[in-house]
């Protein structure tokens, strides 16, 4: 299991657009891959889940990859939040 904090960077949060590409982004790999965020879990691979959970620019969420390539699924992940998530 790794894990890793990061900063949500995206003027508007995680609304419809960057939750799915996040979302496309967990799908390509094996591991489970969830967040934390203000005492409750998501799962990065439910475009719902990412969208209840109200993530808002500045946030700080944990990302947590337990699997075969949780290594590269949470680098790739940390990567596209960093990069704006297409924004």
């Amino acid at each position: 299991m790794v894990s890793q904090k990061v900063v949500i960077k995206n003027p508007t949060g995680l609304h419809l657009r960057p939750a799915g590409i996040l979302c496309k982004e967990a799908m390509q790999f094996k591991s489970l891959i969830t967040f934390t965020f203000r005492g409750s879990t998501a799962n990065a691979k439910s475009v719902l889940s990412v969208l209840g959970a109200c993530v808002k620019c500045g946030d700080e969420v944990e990302f947590v990859c337990e699997g075969e390539d949780e290594a590269e699924a949470l680098a790739s992940l940390v990567k596209a939040i960093e990069n704006g998530l297409g924004e």
